[in-house]
Parts: structure tokens; C-alpha cells; sequence
């Protein structure tokens, strides 16, 4: 750092972050954008900035034991990141390679974790595409991105994702740019894919109703931390903290009356560098008690298998 350079101000995208997905489980993690849910999966992926920094550990078990991802070497990580650790980006327009048959693609990523011909990993690839449920695999294998629908682009994603066989999968917002009908095929065809292999997978979405569909247990996640964490049932019907009832109530239903206004919560999720002392929630708040401002508060149990970052639940 040059004389009359300022330091280097270091800002907790993600803190205190704690929790576990089983095989065959589905992990829903939900909040408003800006609440650090792409971030985490960035961070368990190893594919956070240069700048970026990460502590504690990211444990992966396998075969009886547990690897930390945040201290694994590179090269290891490489070997990883897409045979036992998958993942389905947002976009799969700017995912997929436009110039590239999605075939090819597919191969691709076979032949970077396993020995054997081209010809073998592209007999993998038109399986791949054959367990998500793309028509007449072979001949959409030479297809290129922009000859696909949304949905078939993003079938290819998945394909890509699963053609190793992956131990977690993580589904970052898979359904956000289709529609209503595309939407429930690919929620069934994870369920579907989840079901046959025993994948554990991270599902993140900002849609409520979508997570209700597919997730086991739920994370709610606010401002860089989870606020709440509990069994999917929980979550919906019995939710404890203010701001995952806030979000609940929110969301219209068949029972919502056609004349009333839907509830909000007022304010904005606070920028990184204006982090309340206190629990971050609170400025928004309408439960609020002075210890809410006093130290940032721990997640603590409420019930069984229920978890909530609140002074105001967990005082009661």
C-alpha cells in the first residue's frame, strides 16, 4: 500500500453461517436479493473473487470422512467442482457456451474428471440429456444454445450438472427466467433426479412458493446471515421470526380477499458498509426491544429442529 493510500475496508458479505444437508435432502435457502444466498453457494463452490475471503469450514463428507473445502488445494477443488460438487446457474444463456454444441458441452465436462474416449463421453452426454427428459437426445446434441427453448437450455444445464453423478447439487435460482409451465417440469424433474441418486441439493430462490414445492427444511437468510432455519412445515405454518412472517405475508394465496393489500415490510435491506450493532433486522422491525440493538444476536433454538435469530422469540 503506496503512502497516502486508504486501508482496505474488509465487509462481511456472509456471517456466521451455519448448517447441514443430508443425502437425499433438499435444503431451501430464501431471502430478498442482496441477502448473501448466491454468495454462499459461490463460497461452498470456491468460485468467489481473488479479493474474497473466507473462514471457518465448508465440511464435505464422503466415503466416511469429511474434507474442508475452504482449505482444500486447488487442484483438488478442480477434482471436486463438478464430479462430486455441482452446480445450475441462474442464467444458462450466459452459463452455456454460444459457439459450442451443447452435446459437446455436456462431453466436456465428463472428460475433465474421467478417463476414456471422446466417443464415450459423448454417449454419456446424450444420457445426461435423456435423464432430464430432453426429446430425441441425440439430434438436440448438436444443437447450439440459441437453437433451445428456455426450458431445453436449461435441461442442459442440469444434464451438465448431473452427468458425473454428483454428491450435492446446488440450484441457484434454476427457474426464475421461465414460465409457470416450464417452471413445474423442472421442479419435478429435480425432485425426480434428487429421488434416483440420492443427491443432497441446495435449492436458492427468492420465491416462496417455489421452495415450498421442493425443500425438505428451509433457511431463511437476511442481510449476509440466516434469521431462521427449520422443517419446511415449520417454516410455512408456524414461522417465528419477524421478518419470515414478513415475507409470508407477502405472498398471495387462494385465500388472500381480492380488495385487501398485500402486507410489506417497510424499509431496505441495509447496504454492507451500515450494518446495524445490533441484529439487522431490527431497523425494519416492528416487534423491536432494546436489546435488539445491543449486540447481534446468535441463532438460537425456539422448538424442536427450529432455529431463530431474534432477542424478541428468543426472550419469551
Amino acid at each position: 500500500m503506496g503512502t497516502g493510500d486508504s486501508p482496505v475496508q474488509v465487509l462481511p458479505a456472509v456471517r456466521d453461517l451455519n448448517f447441514s444437508i443430508a443425502p437425499g435432502e433438499v435444503l431451501g435457502l430464501v431471502g430478498e436479493s442482496g441477502s448473501g444466498k448466491s454468495i454462499t453457494s459461490l463460497a461452498i463452490m470456491r468460485l468467489l473473487p481473488p479479493q474474497a475471503r473466507v473462514s471457518g469450514e465448508i465440511l464435505f463428507a464422503e466415503n466416511g470422512s469429511a474434507r474442508n473445502l475452504a482449505t482444500l488445494p486447488d487442484d483438488s477443488m478442480r477434482q471436486l467442482r463438478g464430479s462430486r460438487l455441482a452446480m445450475i446457474f441462474q442464467e444458462p444463456m450466459t452459463a452455456l457456451n454460444p459457439v459450442m454444441r451443447v452435446g459437446d458441452q455436456i462431453a466436456e465436462a465428463v472428460m475433465a474428471h474421467a478417463s476414456g474416449s471422446k466417443s464415450e463421453a459423448q454417449k454419456r452426454a446424450v444420457q445426461a440429456m435423456n435423464d432430464v427428459a430432453i426429446p430425441e437426445p441425440e439430434r438436440r446434441a448438436r444443437d447450439y444454445p440459441h437453437q433451445l427453448s428456455g426450458g431445453m437450455r436449461q435441461r442442459v444445464m442440469i444434464a451438465m450438472a448431473i452427468v458425473n453423478r454428483p454428491q450435492l447439487l446446488i440450484a441457484d435460482e434454476p427457474t426464475t427466467a421461465l414460465d409457470v409451465t416450464i417452471q413445474a417440469q423442472i421442479l419435478d424433474l429435480l425432485a425426480d433426479l434428487r429421488s434416483r441418486f440420492g443427491l443432497a441439493m441446495l435449492f436458492i430462490s427468492h420465491d416462496l412458493a417455489v421452495v415450498s414445492q421442493v425443500a425438505h427444511r428451509v433457511a431463511v437468510m437476511y442481510a449476509g446471515s440466516v434469521v431462521e432455519l427449520a422443517g419446511k412445515h415449520e417454516i410455512f405454518h408456524a414461522p417465528a421470526h419477524p421478518y419470515t412472517r414478513g415475507l409470508l405475508q407477502a405472498v398471495p394465496d387462494l385465500k388472500t380477499q381480492r380488495g385487501r393489500p398485500l402486507g410489506t415490510i417497510e424499509g431496505t435491506v441495509p447496504p454492507l458498509h451500515a450494518m446495524p450493532p445490533g441484529c439487522t433486522f431490527e431497523p425494519r422491525c416492528g416487534f423491536r426491544i432494546p436489546e435488539c440493538t445491543r449486540a447481534f444476536p446468535p441463532l438460537a433454538q425456539v422448538a424442536p429442529e427450529h432455529w431463530a435469530r431474534c432477542p424478541v422469540v428468543n426472550s419469551k
